[in-house]
């Protein structure tokens, strides 16, 4: 049975290295995995006054997360730590509390950035985010991308080969991960 994975990008850039990196990911996903980017771009900020009479947006994104079996989250580092629109469509998931799209659906992180460490800092915030909001994290094998604009070919789109052998042992441990629960 293929499983449904909610692709969350942490970037709304248009030429972002981490939607490159999530079109990826979905090239190489196994047969078993069907990876869908989850747009975030729409949503509105967080607010407690609206999240009884929630706007469509919020409703749409909300269902998007409830169909899925899994989620995988490919983010940038800013100011070492996640964007605020990634902050933003994790909050809006978790609520109401009752209603936490989240919950017990395993997920994983990929963070990905030109610097030389890979998105440390934000990856592992995610991470502290994912736990409360009870998303079972994938451990092994962490994934840090640093570096990327050396790891795209000529077409500045598609990864190396190197890139691409790491993206497919990582995609491999998911789909192990994904199907325990």
């Amino acid at each position: 049975m293929q499983k449904k994975v909610a692709l969350i990008v942490g970037s709304l850039r248009k030429e972002s290295f981490n939607r490159k990196v999530a079109n990826e990911f979905i090239r190489f996903a196994p047969d078993n995995l069907k990876l869908e980017i989850v747009e975030i771009k729409e949503l509105s900020f967080f607010n407690e006054d609206i999240e009884n009479n929630p706007p469509q947006e919020w409703l749409d994104y909300k269902k998007q997360l409830d169909d899925a079996d899994a989620f995988l989250f490919v983010s940038p580092e800013y100011n070492r730590t996640i964007p605020g629109v990634l902050k933003n469509a994790m909050e809006i998931g978790a609520r109401p509390p009752k209603e936490n799209s989240w919950k017990g659906k395993p997920g994983a992180v990929v963070t990905v950035s030109p610097g030389l460490i890979g998105g440390l800092g934000a990856n592992q915030t995610i991470r502290e985010a994912a736990v409360s909001l009870n998303i079972p994290m994938m451990q092994q094998p962490e994934a840090y991308i640093g570096q990327i604009k050396d790891k795209l070919l000529e077409d500045g789109v598609t990864v190396n080969e190197k890139t691409e052998k790491f993206m497919k042992t990582f995609l491999e441990a998911f789909e192990i991960w994904v199907n325990r629960f």
